[in-house]
Order: C-alpha cells, then structure tokens, then sequence
C-alpha cells in the first residue's frame, strides 16, 4: 500500500513552501520563481498553483507587481489543507474490505479500525503548520536539522553521471531540444546504477519530469531531471533526481 503524495499532490506541497517561505517578505512569487526553487516542472506550475487558490489557501494577482501569494500566516494554515489541496479529500470513499467479506448489513469488521487510523492520520497532518513544514526544510536545507533515522533517502544509492551529448542548436530551441535529449541521459544512467546493483538487477526508467529554467547566461540552461522507475533487484520504486546543464 503505497502511502506517498502523487506527483500533484506532491507539486502542490513544494509550491506551498515556496510560497511559506516568501511570506515574510509580503511579495508575492512569479511562477518562474517557485519553478525555480522547487523544480515544479513549468508547463505544470500553473495549474499547481491554481489548486492553491481554488482551495482559498493562495491568491493570484496578475501583471508587472503580481504573483502568488498565501492568503494567510503559514502557522494558521495545515499541512492537511495543503494536501488536500492536491490531493483532495483525505477520506475513505468506500469500504475498506472493498466488496467484502462483509458480515454487518452496512459496515465491515475492519471499519471502526481503519476510521480510528485514518483520524489518527488526518489529525497528524492537521497538527503540523505550513509554517512547520517550511521551518524543517530550512534546517534540512542549511544542514541544522538531520536527515530521521528512517528516510527513505538514507543511505541510497549515489550515481555518478557525466554525460556529454553535442548540442547543435541556437539558445532560442535549446529547451526544445533538451527534452530530446532525455532518453539518451536516461540510457546513461541506467548504465551507472546498474553498476551498484546486485548481479541480476535492473534499473527500468519510468515517467520522467524535467525541470528546466535559462541560467544567468543566456546560452545555456539549469535544471533537474527526475526519473521514477522499477528495480529487479529492490521491492517498489525508486526515484532517480540529477542536475543536468546544457549549453549550445
């Protein structure tokens, strides 16, 4: 039972947090911005963002001064709006035991115990403020606060890629071409993970997202690429993240 935020769910969390943390400031933050800081991918960030305004927990203001911003202090907003926001509501929609075996004319035997647990798991989320959830990931961030002993990040694999591809194309499709270029850098990490796992493993990569913003210098481009895929080798997903820059 997969117990992760989807991947909107998970944009809409980052997109929150970015807008956490300009929140002392008062100015609002451009959609570029928040690409930037939280690796949104940027054909998706405005409709992420938009679920922070349907959800009334942002709001949008356009032209040269405008931008997004949270409509209150993020120590009176949940982490359980946030989510919701995304994810919608975090119920459950129909029976646990799905379409039985069922011995009571309306619940099952397993209904008190899953509501108990999905309370329990709502009341946690609804505990923990924006504004904690921002505080935490400064100090993961500025290294003041240390990864828990059960992230599922410890410990993981760590991939070395240099991988060089010509590009022969001006600045102004650069960015076009960098989504070509996507199977080719995928290809070259497969081959460096399969190197760290045991005899037999394979690395399959899955739906892929990248992230891509013009650096500072023109004629050339940032970004993150994030791959979820499948292992042989490992029980459920993995999640490969990298930075990849190109310049023409």
């Amino acid at each position: 039972m997969n117990l992760t935020l989807t991947r909107r769910g998970d944009y809409v969390v980052r997109s929150a947090l970015a807008l956490a943390r300009a929140y002392p400031s008062g100015r609002p933050r451009k959609i570029r911005e928040v690409v930037a800081e939280m690796a949104v991918p940027p054909t998706f960030a405005s409709q992420i963002l938009a679920d922070l305004v349907r959800a009334e927990l942002a709001t949008s203001r356009a032209g040269k001064a405008g931008g997004y911003r949270l409509v209150r202090d993020p120590r009176d907003i949940s982490l359980l709006e946030v989510v919701e926001a995304g994810e919608g509501p975090l119920r459950a929609e129909r029976c646990a035991l799905g379409d039985g075996p069922c011995r009571w004319d309306a619940v099952c035997p397993l209904h008190e115990t899953w509501s108990s647990a999905t309370a329990a798991f709502r009341s946690s989320l609804a505990a923990t403020s924006l504004a904690d959830l921002a505080a935490s990931d400064e100090g993961l961030e500025t290294g003041t606060r240390s990864a828990p002993a059960d992230s599922h990040r410890a410990g993981g694999h760590a991939v070395a890629v240099d991988q060089t591809v010509p590009v022969a194309a001006p600045a102004a499709t650069l960015l076009d071409r960098l989504h070509r270029l996507e199977p080719r850098l995928a290809a070259a990490v497969a081959a460096a993970y399969a190197e760290v796992l045991p005899a037999g493993g394979g690395w399959h990569p899955g739906e892929a997202d990248t992230a891509v913003v013009l650096a500072a210098q023109p004629r050339a481009a940032t970004g993150t690429l994030t791959w979820e895929c499948a292992s042989e080798a490992e029980d459920g997903e993995s999640r490969f993240e990298g930075a990849v820059e190109v310049t023409p």
